[in-house]
C-alpha cells in the first residue's frame, strides 16, 4: 500500500529540505535531522529535490534536480542527501550559491516504488503510458533514464505517450525509438506525490501536473 503524504508532511519536508542546502552552502555541513522527523520519515522512500529559478512569468526555469529512485534509505534520509546534491552535483549547472537561493523554488517528488511495463507489442506502451500520472524509467545495458511525471506537462509541453517514452531514451542516451526494442529494453513506470514552495521561503502546496 502506497504511504499517503500530507500537505503538513510536504510542509516539513520542504522546509527541511532548504535548511539543508542553506546550512550546507554556508557551513559545508548537511543538517542534523530533527527527531521528530526521522519518527515521521523513517519509512524507506525514493525522492527527487528540485531546484527551479523563481519567476513572475509563467514556468520556473530548472535549476537543479536529482534523486534516489529505489528506497533504499529511509525517506528523510533520501532528502538529506539529494537537496544538498540538487544544489551542488547537478552536472548540468554551476554549483548554487547561499545568495541564489532567495529566488530558488525547493520541489519535492516522493516516488512509489517502480513497476515494470511487460507489453508483447511495443505500440501497446501507449496505451500503458498515463500523461500526467506516470513517471518513467527506461533502461538498456548499462545506460538507465528517468522523468518524473511533471515532465510531459511543464512549461507548456504537451507530450503524447511515444513522446515521453522517445525522451526517456534520450535522457538514457540511447536512441530514441530504443523503447521499441522490447527484448533488451526495459521500461517501468512510477507515481509521484509532489511538494512546491509556492514562492522562495513562501508557502507550500501539493502541485498536481499539468496545473
Amino acid at each position: 500500500m502506497t504511504q499517503q503524504w500530507t500537505l503538513e508532511d510536504g510542509e516539513k519536508l520542504i522546509r527541511y529540505a532548504r535548511a539543508n542546502i542553506e546550512n550546507y552552502l554556508t557551513l559545508g555541513l548537511r543538517l542534523d535531522i530533527p527527531d521528530d522527523l526521522i519518527n515521521r520519515f523513517g519509512i524507506k522512500g525514493g525522492a527527487f529535490v528540485t531546484l527551479n529559478k523563481y519567476s513572475i512569468l509563467p514556468g520556473n526555469p530548472l535549476r537543479g534536480c536529482i534523486g534516489i529512485i529505489l528506497p533504499h534509505y529511509a525517506l528523510i534520509e533520501t532528502i538529506q542527501n539529494v537537496s544538498i546534491s540538487a544544489a551542488t552535483e547537478d552536472p548540468r549547472f554551476p554549483k548554487v550559491k547561499y545568495e541564489e537561493m532567495d529566488k530558488i523554488l525547493v520541489e519535492i517528488s516522493i516516488l512509489s516504488i517502480p513497476e515494470k511495463i511487460t507489453v508483447t507489442d511495443p505500440l501497446d506502451y501507449e496505451k500503458e503510458v498515463v500523461i500526467g500520472r506516470d513517471g518513467l524509467i527506461i533502461s538498456k545495458g548499462h545506460h538507465r533514464g528517468l522523468l518524473l511525471p511533471q515532465v510531459p506537462v511543464e512549461h507548456d509541453r504537451n507530450w503524447t505517450p511515444i513522446q515521453f517514452l522517445e525522451q526517456t531514451c534520450q535522457k538514457a542516451w540511447l536512441a530514441p525509438d530504443a523503447w521499441k526494442d522490447i527484448k533488451n529494453t526495459t521500461v517501468e513506470r512510477f507515481t509521484a506525490t509532489i511538494f512546491e514552495e509556492t514562492e522562495p521561503r513562501g508557502l507550500v502546496r501539493r502541485k498536481e501536473i499539468g496545473e
